[in-house]
C-alpha cells in the first residue's frame, strides 16, 4: 500500500509455503512469502510473510535489506535443510528463475546438448 500511495515501481515475488519440505513435514504448508523488488533488479522494497513463525523467517530479509543486499545475494548463502529458513533462499530462487534470460537458458541448452553429444 505505502509503495502504491507514494508511486514507487515495483515487482511482486511469491512464494508459498505450500512448496517447502519442512512446512509440508510439520503438517503446516500454509501461508506465503511476497517480496517486493525493484523492476528488473533484486534490490528488496519490502517483504511480507504469512503463517507460522513468519517471525522467524523474516530476520534474513531484515538483515538484508538493512545491509544493501539483494535476492541474489541471499540465493547465494548457504541454508540448512530443512528448516523454515530455507523459505527464503526459494523465494529469492523463484525470484531468480522470473528473471533469466531467454537468449541466456537457449545457449545454455544448446551449450549442453553439444557437450553431451
Amino acid at each position: 500500500m505505502e509503495a502504491l500511495e507514494k508511486g514507487v515501481q515495483y515487482e511482486v515475488t511469491r512464494f508459498e509455503m505450500k512448496d517447502l519440505s519442512r512446512a509440508i513435514a510439520d503438517e503446516e504448508p500454509h501461508g506465503c512469502i511476497k517480496i517486493l523488488t525493484v523492476p528488473g533488479k533484486d534490490k528488496i522494497l519490502g517483504v511480507t510473510i504469512a503463517g507460522d513463525h513468519a517471525g522467524d523467517v523474516i530476520t534474513e530479509f531484515i538483515l538484508a535489506m538493512q545491509h544493501g543486499l539483494g535476492l541474489n545475494k541471499i540465493l547465494g548463502a548457504i541454508h540448512i535443510y530443512p528448516t523454515l529458513s530455507e523459505s527464503v533462499r526459494l523465494a529469492a530462487g523463484t525470484w531468480r528463475r522470473a528473471h533469466v534470460s531467454a537468449k541466456a537458458v537457449a545457449f545454455l541448452e544448446r551449450f549442453h546438448k553439444w557437450r553431451r553429444g
